[in-house]
């Protein structure tokens, strides 16, 4: 029995004209995803990426490829289907062989169709009872609830055959990825940063990440830490280039010649500007931080302000209206927050003064600022950079 994945558009339905392109984008990280698996026939019809195995080999790995396609921004829908012709007989003699495993554990189901090509001879409320019906001949316990059902079969009559499956399973949403332009995240060790990066991410923008160390304040365990969090973030995106700065000049600078209020506020303005160095040299065109208004004391929104005074192109905040538990669940929800709970120290937590601006005036911080030399800690900090690239399941960087 022949058995293939269908996996279902969502927001690209909506687009006119230019549909294609982002249908190209989509299709290309499938064939990409697939074939670090296997040898797969990839075609879209009908709002539809159809997986087919080419080989035995590639049959047996479908639960990998199938686990990798939920998490492929642009797809609402995901599912594991058998294939046979449009014909009723074959159609019921599949249903019977091939979803009884798929129904196992379940005390009662419904059965939908549906008829992409209106060919077919049968309606599909018709196709639908044929259908329930053979299931129920293999497996009379179950129940017919067609209102609140444990699961749901469907059947498609589509142009190259009739496809059977048991309920599908959410998909990533969003846009593809890479569809919507380039930005850098901000990627600290924290909960919120991670979260960030996987918003933007769904609504198609293709990201790389700078992460701002303190070392020897700060371990390589920390900084490990977030190139975890980068690949596990790559689950969605693929890989991630990851810029590392140090910080620890600057850091030390302000501590030894500005007032311990304004630490923080000093601390991301030169993270904003060396931020939007790397974004422009990078072809990068806007920030993605994980701030939360009123969350913490420099993301209050005049302290928000002081630091976006520094930046020299868009800085999006996908996380701004969001509380943390609403954030908490995000992070669980992809993967990122047993990592991001992990002990280790950030750059942030270096030298945090007792009693941080929350309401500053732009004006006193520039005073401050102008006690440091700017541009000789900015080139200094700026040629501590290095470049990693990590994927999903890197370790041992």
């Amino acid at each position: 029995m022949k058995e293939v994945i269908l996996c279902k558009y969502g927001e690209i339905v909506l687009k006119g004209n230019n549909r294609n392109s982002f249908e190209a984008i989509l299709l290309k990280e499938v064939r990409r995803r697939a074939s670090e698996v296997g040898e797969y026939t990839i075609w879209n019809m009908q709002s539809t990426v159809y997986i087919e195995p080419d080989t035995d080999e590639a049959q047996a790995m479908l639960d990998e490829v199938y686990d990798r396609m939920k998490k492929i921004f642009g797809f609402v829908g995901v599912a594991r289907a058998a294939v046979c012709e449009k014909e009723l007989g074959a159609i019921i003699e599949t249903a019977k062989a091939y979803l009884p495993d798929k129904l196992a554990g379940y005390a009662s189901f419904r059965c939908e169709a549906k008829r992409s090509d209106k060919r077919f001879p049968m309606a599909s409320p018709e196709l639908a009872g044929e259908v329930g019906g053979a299931v129920l001949s293999v497996m009379p316990r179950l129940k017919v609830d067609l209102k609140n059902p444990d699961i749901t079969v469907r059947v498609e009559i589509r142009d190259r055959g009739a496809y059977i499956h048991a309920g599908q399973e959410n998909g990533a949403g969003g846009m593809p990825y890479g569809s919507a332009g380039r930005g850098l995240l901000l990627l600290s060790g924290g909960i919120d940063s991670p979260v960030a990066g996987f918003m933007m991410m769904k609504r198609g923008l293709y990201l790389e990440a700078i992460h701002f160390e303190s070392f020897p304040y700060t371990s390589e365990a920390a900084r490990d830490k977030v190139l975890t969090l980068a690949s596990e973030l790559c689950a969605y995106s693929g890989r991630m280039r990851v810029h590392v700065i140090s910080l620890t000049k600057i850091q030390e600078a302000l501590r030894d010649n500005c007032e311990e209020d304004y630490f923080t506020l000093l601390l991301r303005r030169f993270m904003m500007r060396l931020a939007t160095r790397l974004a422009e040299q990078s072809r990068l065109e806007a920030l993605v931080t994980g701030e939360s208004l009123g969350q913490v004391a420099s993301q209050t929104l005049k302290a928000m302000h002081v630091t976006e005074d520094a930046a020299g192109i868009p800085i999006f905040r996908p996380c701004i209206g969001m509380d943390k538990e609403e954030i908490i669940r995000i992070s669980r929800r992809i993967g990122t927050f047993d990592t991001s709970i992990l002990p280790y120290e950030d750059c942030c937590t270096v030298f945090t003064p007792r009693h941080p601006r929350t309401q500053p005036e732009l004006e006193k911080v520039l005073e401050q600022e102008a006690l440091v030399d700017v541009t000789a800690l900015e080139e200094e900090a700026w040629n501590s950079r290095y470049l990693r690239t990590v994927r999903f399941g890197d370790i041992g960087y």
